[in-house]
């Protein structure tokens, strides 16, 4: 979400054209990839490399979309359980770059992607520190000094004078 600075708080600054932006361009990145993919395809025909290979890289290309499609798309959604897991499956996600690109287009039809979880973050943050604002409000020297009522465990003061 770099490329919408905090315009996705108030949904203000150029929100929807940054928006439609980064759906438009996500989406001509697909098509430019699939281009790639093509070209690739196309050389390994020209190699002769036989069926088996080629069946094997579109097999490859789309388990390992389908794998990026789904991280990605719950990467929206909320934080990983398990950082080191998702380093794991960078490199799959690499591969299966149309899945990212893809996920990020739908993504971005409905909201900035990743907006959903920095919203309901920014909220919670934003209500936490409503809630210790408020307990820290007034004098504290004044709050101390109430009497109220004494521990059991503290024992009570001498009183000075007579022995």
């Amino acid at each position: 979400m770099p490329f919408f600075g905090t315009a996705w708080v108030a949904r203000d600054g150029g929100y929807a054209v940054r928006r439609a932006g980064v759906a438009v361009g996500s989406l001509t990145t697909a098509v430019a990839a699939c281009f790639v993919l093509r070209f690739a395809f196309e050389g390994l025909e020209i190699a002769r490399v036989g069926s088996f290979v080629g069946l094997l890289l579109v097999a490859m290309f789309a388990v390992c979309s389908a794998i990026a499609f789904r991280r990605t798309w719950d990467g929206f959604q909320r934080r990983p359980a398990d950082p080191a897991r998702e380093e794991a499956l960078r490199s799959v996600k690499a591969i299966g770059f149309m899945g990212s690109l893809i996920a990020y287009f739908l993504r971005s039809l409905a909201e900035a992607p990743g907006e959903g979880l920095r919203r309901r973050e920014y909220e919670t943050a934003l209500a936490q520190y409503e809630r210790r604002r408020t307990t820290r409000t007034g004098n504290p020297a004044a709050r101390a000094a109430k009497p109220g009522p004494r521990p059991k465990n503290r024992p009570r003061p001498r009183k000075r004078g007579r022995a």
